[in-house]
C-alpha cells in the first residue's frame, strides 16, 4: 500500500461554538483554508475507529445487523468500534471483534484507513481483514446500547446484498469489503 498524501492544514481563526456528545464533538469554526478563503464551517471531531472484515475458515463472512438510531433502521455492517483515547487501532478491533461478533482472530491484514464523511468529520476508520477465527465460548460483554445480531453470509450472498439495494448498508462496510476482496483474490 502506498503512503497517503500529507495533510494540508487550515488556519483556525476562532472556535465559534462547540458541543460535546459522548465520544464526538461538534464544532463551528472560523477557518482560513489553504487557498486563502476564510469562512465558518461545522465539523465533527471524532477520535477514530477500527473495522474488521472477519472471514471464517469455511469462507463465511461475519457481519452484524445492527440498529442505528440516527437512521432508525437496522444496517448490515462489519464489526467496528470507536477508539478509546490513545488506543491502537488493531487492539481496538481485536476487542470489538470479541464484544460484537463473539470471535477472536489469529491473522490480521491491514486494509488501510478510510475517511467516511470528510465533508463534515475528521473521523478516520482503520480497516482490517480478520482470519483464522475462533468462536469464543464466553465473549466479553459489549456496550449496553448495542442492538445487534451476528449474520454469516457467503461472499456471493454479500455481493448480492450489495448489488440488490434490499439491505441498508453503510459506506465503511462497502469500502472495507471492496478492499478485502482485493486481498482475498475475489
Amino acid at each position: 500500500m502506498s503512503p497517503l498524501s500529507s495533510p494540508e492544514s487550515f488556519e483556525l481563526l476562532e472556535t465559534v461554538e462547540a458541543v460535546d456528545a459522548r465520544k464526538i464533538r461538534f464544532e463551528r469554526n472560523r477557518i482560513k483554508l489553504p487557498m486563502g478563503v476564510e469562512a465558518t464551517f461545522g465539523m465533527i471531531r471524532h477520535p477514530g475507529a477500527s473495522l474488521a472484515v472477519p472471514i471464517t475458515d469455511d469462507g463465511q463472512v461475519v457481519l452484524l445487523r445492527q440498529y442505528r438510531f440516527a437512521v432508525q433502521a437496522r444496517l448490515l455492517e462489519f464489526p467496528a468500534g470507536t477508539l478509546e483515547e490513545g488506543e491502537d487501532p488493531l487492539e481496538s478491533m481485536q476487542r470489538e471483534l470479541g464484544e460484537e461478533a463473539g470471535y477472536s482472530a489469529a491473522r490480521w491484514d491491514v486494509l488501510g484507513p478510510m475517511l467516511p464523511c470528510p465533508g463534515y468529520s475528521d473521523e478516520v476508520i482503520h480497516c482490517f481483514l480478520a482470519r483464522d477465527l475462533t468462536l469464543l465460548e464466553n465473549p466479553p460483554a459489549g456496550d449496553e446500547d448495542e442492538d445487534l445480531e451476528v449474520v454469516l453470509m457467503t461472499p456471493a450472498a454479500l455481493d448480492a446484498a450489495l448489488a440488490s439495494g434490499d439491505e441498508w448498508l453503510d459506506g465503511k462496510s462497502v469500502t472495507a469489503w471492496y478492499r478485502a476482496k482485493q486481498v482475498l483474490g475475489f
